[in-house]
C-alpha cells in the first residue's frame, strides 16, 4: 500500500511536470529584466499618500469584517460537523460536506463571483472573504471539538443535558484557546489575502497595485509593496500577542 502510495505521488509530480513545463532558460533570461525594473523603482513614490491609507484601511476592513462575518457562519456548522455534538452521520456529513465546500473555492474567486453580483468595491471582497474563510474556520473548529475530552460532555448528557449544553459548557470552553488562536490565524492570513483582491475589484490596496503595475510605475509598485509588507507585519505581530494571551 505504502509503494502505491509513492508511485501514484511520483505519477502525479511527473503529470504535472508535463503541465507546467518548468523552463529555467527562461526564468534566467527574465531575471536581469526583473532586476532592472526593481532597480527603477527606487526611492518608491509615495505621492498621494491619501489614496494608499485609504486602500490599505479597506484591506484592514475586508480582512477584519469578512473573518467576523465567517466566525458567524463557522459556528453552526462546525457544531454540526463535530462528533461530540452531532452523532447522526446524516446530519454531520452534509455539515463536513458544506465546509469543504466553502474551503475549496478561494476567497478570491467568491470575490470575483460577487463582483458581478453586487458591483465594484470591498463589500464584494469582504463576503467573498467571509464564504472561504467559514469553510477553513469550520473546519479548524469542528476537529477542536472533535479532540476535546470527552468526559464532561458525557456528564452532562449523564444528568439530562442537552446537546446544546455540551457545547455550550463543555466543548467551547475547554476548546477556547485553540478556537480563538485558528480565529486570529484566519484573520492574519485574510489580511494577506486581502491585499490582492483590488485586482478583480473588490476593494483594497491591491487596485493601487494594479494600476501601478499597468501604468509599469515601478516606483509606485515599490511603494505598495512596502505598505503590503507593513500591514503583514502588523497583522502577524498582533496575531501572535492574542493568541499568547490565551495560552
Amino acid at each position: 500500500m505504502k509503494a502505491f502510495g509513492w508511485a501514484a505521488f511520483l505519477a502525479l509530480l511527473a503529470a504535472s511536470v508535463w503541465a507546467v513545463q518548468p523552463d529555467p532558460a527562461r526564468l534566467a533570461a527574465g531575471l536581469p529584466r526583473l532586476a532592472g525594473w526593481l532597480a527603477t523603482g527606487w526611492p518608491p513614490d509615495f505621492s498621494n499618500p491619501g489614496d494608499i491609507a485609504r486602500r490599505a484601511a479597506e484591506t484592514v476592513g475586508i480582512a477584519t469584517l469578512g473573518t467576523v462575518l465567517a466566525a458567524i457562519l463557522a459556528a453552526p456548522f462546525a457544531l454540526l460537523a463535530a462528533r461530540p455534538v452531532t452523532r447522526a452521520a446524516l446530519l454531520r456529513q452534509p455539515a463536513r460536506g458544506v465546509l469543504d465546500g466553502l474551503r475549496g473555492v478561494d476567497g478570491f474567486v467568491f470575490a470575483l463571483i460577487f463582483v458581478a453580483a453586487v458591483g465594484l468595491g470591498p463589500f464584494a471582497g469582504m463576503i467573498g472573504v467571509a464564504l472561504h474563510s467559514a469553510g477553513s474556520l469550520g473546519k479548524l473548529w469542528s476537529e477542536a471539538f472533535e479532540a476535546a475530552d470527552p468526559r464532561p460532555a458525557e456528564a452532562i448528557l449523564a444528568v439530562g443535558g442537552t446537546k446544546l449544553q455540551v457545547a455550550r459548557f463543555a466543548l467551547i470552553p475547554q476548546t477556547l484557546p485553540e478556537t480563538a488562536g485558528a480565529l486570529f490565524y484566519v484573520w492574519e492570513f485574510n489580511i494577506r489575502a486581502s491585499t490582492v483582491l483590488g485586482l478583480v475589484g473588490a476593494g483594497g490596496i491591491g487596485q493601487e497595485l494594479k494600476n501601478a503595475v499597468d501604468l509599469l510605475d515601478f516606483n509606485r509598485l515599490f511603494a505598495i509593496l512596502l505598505v503590503v509588507v507593513g500591514l503583514t507585519l502588523a497583522a502577524d505581530r498582533i496575531s501572535a500577542a492574542l493568541r499568547r494571551s490565551l495560552a
